[in-house]
């Protein structure tokens, strides 16, 4: 048998349906789960070899609520995308960033992301921000906070700080120091970044991983390890502890919210080759990126919904 073969066949005994329901059966939640309207769960374009109308057309088909996108820079990308959702009856929630070194740019380009993403025709159910660089200083990295918490407080709309490599949330006791002096800053928690970047499934930073939970907004549900940022399949089983380990995060995050009658957005974003291990010489991939995010997607439904 080939490795193609192999692997589509091992993949495709899991079964997608089978697994969820086992990791339901051997992890199940303690509160109560909420409406399914209050649980909106957002497919990624990352790795989607096609436009932005046939990407719509797949997430819709496969279940998903809406997508996540960096904002559009321009009128004909805004144009094509905002068609597309309208067509397909989708939401959205906009990531805005940059990657321009110079700290003045950077901050510029952030800012006029930002305005444009808030006046937006289509309302946003979040703006998730990839902030900073993990190189500026405090103050500088501040300044995104200080923006955004006045831009959302204008506009209604929800602004998040991604924990994210490379950015200034880039690992946890760094987040806890912001968070500890910034009472408005609310995150996007995609915490398999700390898993990469701390080497642990952080067992030793359990207070300030607690302190995290508290101001999450949003969640970005890839699992981490120890050794990073994506396990090649959560359905398989050396990564019970890995999977288990998330979910018990994302449990506290959705406990808060349902107790306090917040909506609940995950976003599946499990990523393509080269995030995704693939086998050495071929750069074929160990897993199907898309069966892993829908699996995702079901199980969370699973988990969190009536």
């Amino acid at each position: 048998m080939n490795r193609r073969k192999f692997i589509h066949t091992a993949t495709a005994g899991l079964g997608t349906l089978a697994a969820v329901e086992s990791i339901a059966k051997d992890h199940s939640i303690s509160f109560n789960k909420t409406d399914a309207g209050s649980l909106k769960i957002l497919a990624t374009n990352w790795g989607f070899k096609g436009d932005v109308n046939a990407f719509c057309t797949a997430a819709k088909k496969e279940g998903y609520d809406g997508s996540e996108f960096w904002w559009p820079q321009t009128p004909k990308d805004r144009d094509l995308l905002f068609t597309a959702l309208k067509k397909h009856g989708l939401e959205v929630g906009f990531l805005c960033g940059s990657g321009l070194t110079d700290y003045s740019a950077h901050l510029d380009f952030f800012k006029k992301s930002i305005d444009a993403a808030v006046k937006s025709e289509i309302k946003p159910l979040y703006i998730n921000c990839h902030s900073g660089r993990d190189h500026f200083s405090y103050d500088q990295n501040k300044a995104f906070i200080d923006y955004t918490s006045e831009a959302s407080e204008k506009s209604g709309i929800p602004i998040y700080h991604e924990t994210h490599r490379g950015r200034m949330l880039f690992a946890a006791h760094v987040t806890r120091n912001f968070i500890e002096k910034n009472p408005k800053l609310r995150l996007t928690l995609d915490i398999s970044h700390w898993c990469n970047v701390h080497e642990s499934l952080l067992e030793d930073q359990e207070e300030t991983v607690q302190l995290a939970l508290s101001r999450v907004g949003h969640i970005h549900a890839r699992i981490g390890h120890a050794e990073g940022p994506q396990v090649n399949d959560p359905r398989a089983p050396e990564w019970e502890s890995a999977v288990k380990a998330n979910l018990a995060w994302w449990d506290r995050v959705v406990e808060r919210k349902i107790k306090n009658g917040e909506p609940i957005t995950f976003l599946t974003e499990f990523g393509p080759p080269g995030y995704l291990p693939t086998v050495p010489f071929t750069n074929q991939p160990l897993a199907d990126q898309r069966g892993i995010n829908v699996f995702m997607m079901q199980l969370l439904r699973k988990r969190y919904s009536k």
